[in-house]
């Protein structure tokens, strides 16, 4: 009953141009110098961590983090594609600011419908979501009683948090996820989670 699988859910560093909120979305932007920096300091701080595996989404900032965890244990980072960030289609790179001034109404509706709007040229929340969860879901079943590292982007990291503890899409943005943060879980082979830290 106590068998379970350890996640340790990553956030890849901070990047370029981190100081206006802007959706970076699936652009494969660079990390700063502070970015890299946190990559190392998570390697290290995982290095006496058991790890089976570390997994990462296929872009430039979550593979270096993700390098940073395999080395210490002699393993090999595997690229995940299915857990790039959402899609974000025409408002990629743009700030919310801007979004604000060009797309108003556009941008109203997304607000209200969080989970199902789909940015023109992009996917919706829900969208997102489909493709991430089995994906995680292969790396849990393949490492039963083991523990692993994945390393993701703020939204499929909240994805994959909210779905931990039953919480619906709709909470996207009642859970935090800074640049470089730990996030722990445990998955049970009765289908339960718990999430031993969040954001740290």
């Amino acid at each position: 009953m106590t068998e379970h699988t350890r996640l340790y859910l990553i956030r890849h560093g901070q990047v370029e141009g981190f100081g206006n909120k802007r959706y970076n979305g699936q652009a494969d932007v660079a990390l700063t110098t502070f970015g890299r920096e946190q990559s190392q300091a998570l390697g290290a701080r995982l290095a006496e961590a058991p790890l089976a595996a570390v997994y990462t989404s296929d872009l430039s900032r979550c593979v270096f983090a993700a390098e940073c965890l395999a080395a210490p244990h002699g393993l090999q980072a595997v690229r995940v594609p299915e857990v790039r960030e959402l899609h974000i289609g025409a408002w990629e790179g743009r700030t919310w600011q801007e979004l604000q001034e060009l797309y108003p109404e556009q941008w109203q509706a997304r607000l209200n419908d969080l989970v199902h709007y789909r940015v023109p040229g992009g996917e919706s929340l829900a969208e997102m979501a489909q493709r991430v969860r089995p994906a995680l879901q292969r790396i849990i079943e393949r490492h039963r009683g083991e523990e692993v590292a994945l390393v993701g982007h703020g939204g499929v990291n909240r994805v994959i948090l909210l779905d931990a503890i039953g919480a619906p899409l709709t909470q996207m943005f009642a859970v935090e996820q800074d640049y470089g943060c730990l996030n722990i879980i445990d998955y049970f082979a009765d289908g339960n989670a718990v999430v031993k830290r969040l954001n740290g």
